[in-house]
């Protein structure tokens, strides 16, 4: 996995927790369940290039 996707998947799910917690804070819903999408497509991101570093 480069670097480069390293950071910009952190950042993606740093900005998810942030854009949750606002939506926590605010009482705003569909912020919320954005940071949780936000944070997923992070993480599922993450996990194919970790599969895909495996085969190389």
């Amino acid at each position: 996995m480069g670097l480069d996707d390293k950071l910009k998947n952190s950042a993606q799910e740093a900005g998810g927790k942030a854009k949750e917690a606002v939506g926590k804070a605010t009482g705003d819903e569909e912020r919320e369940a954005e940071g949780r999408a936000d944070q997923t497509s992070a993480n599922l991101k993450q996990a194919g290039e970790s599969v895909k570093d495996a085969f190389r």
